[in-house]
């Protein structure tokens, strides 16, 4: 240790701990290898800080890692994600979805290697698996599948949301699982599957189920004070804050 940092500062410089793996032969994944390489080229004194090394082989991300891959400017020693060849279809579609969620090089490898099929993405997947099977159910019952909300049996739903009903507070959130019509169901589903579950393979169960009860709550918030009169059904207010979320990663 004295040898390689004698002024015991906890870092060595980039070039040295190449030259150490290398000649100790150490375990460690070249992927991780080259994304710490990659970290210390990205800080001015080009270094390696042992912390850094011991949460990379954890699979923890520190937040001086966090920060350098925020910056976005660090050169890969290795070819882009996108060069990798004979991938199984699950890991062409992790590829797919590091490629569609997160803007940097650096974060996309990072993901695509630490990537766990458990958790599955199952929030955006049993939500609309729900508003499916409710639609079918007062399809069958009220024997029409579109402008359902014209049937007064419709209405009399304790799902649905209307100003007059706001003291029954759940159904400030229910109304997601009722639909006008196949369109406006087959629309939300489409965009919930297609747009929730690669951001929520990413970002995770927590925040994407926050983030699409949050706009759905905005929704019959916003229909509280512009119109008293309105009844509302339908996930769109989670379908456009799913949408205002993968905003920020199409602009970055």
């Amino acid at each position: 240790a004295l040898q390689l940092d004698p002024e015991n500062t906890g870092f060595i410089g980039v070039e040295t701990f190449a030259s150490l793996v290398h000649s100790h032969e150490l375990p460690l994944d070249p992927a991780k290898l080259d994304m710490l390489v990659a970290l210390a080229q990205g800080n001015d004194e080009g270094q390696v800080c042992y912390q850094e090394l011991v949460d990379l082989i954890s699979s923890k991300r520190s937040s001086s890692f966090k920060r350098a891959i925020a910056n976005g400017q660090r050169a890969l020693p290795r070819d882009v994600l996108l060069d990798e060849t004979g991938l199984g279809f699950y890991k062409r579609f992790v590829r797919y979805v590091a490629y569609e969620i997160l803007p940097c090089e650096m974060d996309r490898r990072w993901y695509f290697y630490q990537h766990r099929t458990c958790p599955p993405p199952v929030f955006m997947a049993a939500v609309t698996l729900t508003q499916i099977i409710v639609f079918l159910c007062y399809g069958a019952r009220l024997n029409k599948w579109v402008l359902q909300t014209y049937h007064p049996e419709y209405m009399k739903s304790p799902l649905v949301y209307h100003p007059g009903h706001r003291a029954r507070a759940w159904r400030f959130l229910t109304y997601m699982f009722m639909h006008v019509g196949l369109e406006q169901l087959g629309f939300n589903a489409l965009l919930q599957l297609m747009i929730g579950v690669p951001l929520e393979m990413v970002h995770g169960i927590l925040r994407i189920s926050f983030l699409y009860l949050a706009g759905v709550l905005a929704g019959s918030l916003t229909v509280s004070i512009t119109d008293m009169r309105a009844p509302l059904v339908g996930g769109s207010g989670g379908v456009y804050a799913l949408c205002s979320a993968h905003l920020a990663n199409v602009v970055m």
